[in-house]
């Protein structure tokens, strides 16, 4: 598995933009008239929150159009981006990313997240404090805040690209905020079922 490391203010996570793809707006109730209206706006949406120095991982389904549009995409998108690859990103297309990957993990300001286009059930480091994000479900899995599983897909995020403080806000606000608190949490859960037992 791949492993980077960024300044929080290096880095920026997004998946599931499916530029091209028509049939994307009616199955997921995205507010568009039609691709190119999609692509549009979710370019704007993408370089009005990304900067050109920042890296940032898209987490799969870049385009549904392959090599008629990925280019001019990388071209337009502001930042590097480096792709995690979900079920539409065909390997013909893959040559044009620098980077591609099926599974990678991040540390950002020492937090490690492990990145995957579908979401997991256990991960690298899961027990001591990891995160998960993940694309493909497109805002219908039910989140998992104990365990810190987070969908990163633009469906769940306004349609743009989301800030390593904006997820850790998310995930304190829903879940424990800690390594420690993780731990406490098993232990005392599993110490009071034990302690019953006796």
């Amino acid at each position: 598995m791949r492993k980077y490391k960024y300044d929080a203010d290096k880095v920026m996570f997004t998946a599931d933009t499916h530029f091209g793809h028509d049939n994307i707006i009616k199955f997921c109730d995205r507010p568009y008239r039609d691709a190119n209206h999609m692509d549009t706006e979710l370019v704007a949406n993408w370089n009005e929150v990304v900067d050109p120095d920042q890296v940032v991982f898209h987490l799969g389904d870049f385009s549904f159009k392959g090599k008629r549009n990925i280019p001019n995409l990388l071209n337009r998108l502001n930042g590097e981006v480096v792709l995690i690859q979900g079920n539409h990103d065909r390997p013909k297309d893959l040559h044009h990313f620098n980077s591609v990957h099926d599974i990678a993990e991040v540390e950002v300001e020492g937090q490690r997240i492990v990145m995957c286009h579908y979401a997991m059930t256990t991960w690298n480091n899961s027990f001591r404090g990891a995160w998960h994000i993940h694309g493909h479900s497109h805002g219908t899995l039910m989140p998992n805040w104990d365990r810190k599983i987070c969908d990163i897909g633009v469906d769940s995020w306004g349609y743009k690209p989301v800030t390593f403080y904006q997820l850790q806000a998310e995930l304190a606000m829903h879940g424990r905020e800690t390594v420690d608190d993780l731990n406490n949490g098993f232990i005392t859960t599993y110490g009071k079922e034990a302690d019953l037992l006796k």
